[in-house]
């Protein structure tokens, strides 16, 4: 066996390096995504969940007492009365509250802002009632007919990340820069926003307020992974790609809570996920969607934060490849003509006598 052989078959070989990364790099990818989606479905429980409380002050301290020893379950916060408690719920203040009325304990939840809230607090709040007891239950914004578990409108938020992703990869892989690519993920996000809410509000009825309110946030989420995308992938290269493809899909998919709340998600899970694009376009659907939009401001910024900052590192990397000097350009124009010259006035050899 010659040594060029040797070379090529050894242990350290390249075609084996590359065997190797395959074979680490897959189960380390699985591993993260099961950690991702798997452990916060896992550890589901209310974490400083708001919720009101309503009545006479001395019925309502007792409630407290009961609710608040669930050990941080419950975020409380105080009402004067049904009026002022409904109204905090309609503003996504709160996710329900609990009324003390003379008739006895009455429980008002929303299921459009999370249908697993509301069977939490159906649960949870009895535990915490002085008598135990089911107390009376006003669901006050209850979730669609076409959707009353809220699993289609979690599932929505998967598709959203994907579409953004290959906008933006597209947008690098094409090469397109400064306005061409403003302008192709604009132009994308607005038909995504389109058809996305023409199949979950026209066709399957899992979201029912102002159709083209609805299509903006669609919109506005799709650009601003795809801007996130693009941006990384101008600044990073095909790395970039990757790690858009990380934040968005592995950790702000299941981070969102889309398919919960994010005060059931364990530790700054829930929180870290509001900042990222999925987490942050799908509160805001719910709110535009069923709540007129109340509580929507917070998402909106983070949504157009990231729209702000990936176009910007679309803009700037475009600017910079443009100024780049071809490489060798200058330095071979001035050879060129140096050798020019140098022809010019060379003397022509053989004709002295």
């Amino acid at each position: 066996m010659s040594a060029s052989s040797a070379a090529r078959t050894g242990p350290a070989s390249p075609a084996a390096r590359r065997v190797l990364t395959v074979c680490l790099l897959v189960p380390a990818v699985a591993a993260l995504a099961l950690w991702a989606f798997a452990w916060p479905a896992a550890r589901i429980a209310p974490r400083d969940l708001p919720l009101g409380v309503a009545g006479a002050p001395a019925a309502v301290a007792q409630v407290e007492q009961r609710l608040a020893a669930r050990g941080g379950a419950f975020e409380l916060h105080r009402y004067a009365d049904e009026a002022a408690a409904r109204e905090a719920i309609d503003s996504r203040e709160v996710y329900g509250a609990v009324v003390v009325t003379a008739r006895g304990p009455e429980l008002l939840t929303a299921s459009a802002a999370s249908p697993v809230v509301a069977q939490l607090l159906r649960e949870g709040v009895a535990a915490g009632l002085p008598d135990g007891g089911g107390p009376e239950t006003v669901d006050v914004v209850p979730a669609p007919d076409g959707d009353p578990r809220g699993a289609a409108l979690g599932a929505a938020v998967l598709p959203l990340a994907l579409a953004g992703v290959a906008a933006g990869t597209l947008v690098s892989l094409l090469g397109l820069r400064g306005g061409r690519a403003a302008a192709a993920l604009a132009g994308a996000a607005a038909l995504v926003g389109v058809t996305a809410t023409a199949l979950a509000h026209s066709w399957l009825g899992i979201i029912t307020g102002d159709w083209w309110a609805e299509a903006g946030v669609f919109a506005l989420t799709a650009l601003a992974v795809g801007a996130a995308a693009a941006g990384l992938a101008a600044l990073l290269g095909s790395g970039g790609i990757g790690l858009g493809a990380l934040l968005v899909v592995l950790l702000g998919n299941p981070f969102s809570g889309a398919s919960s709340a994010p005060e059931l998600l364990p530790g700054p899970v829930g929180a870290i996920g509001q900042w990222l694009p999925p987490g942050a376009g799908s509160q805001m659907l719910r709110s535009v969607a069923f709540f007129d939009g109340a509580g929507a401001g917070g998402p909106v910024l983070v949504l157009w934060t990231w729209v702000a900052l990936g176009l910007c590192a679309v803009f700037l990397a475009g600017t910079r490849r443009t100024r780049r000097p071809a490489p060798g350009g200058a330095d071979t124009a001035a050879g060129d003509t140096a050798a020019e010259s140098a022809r010019a006035h060379r003397t022509p050899s053989g004709t002295g006598r």
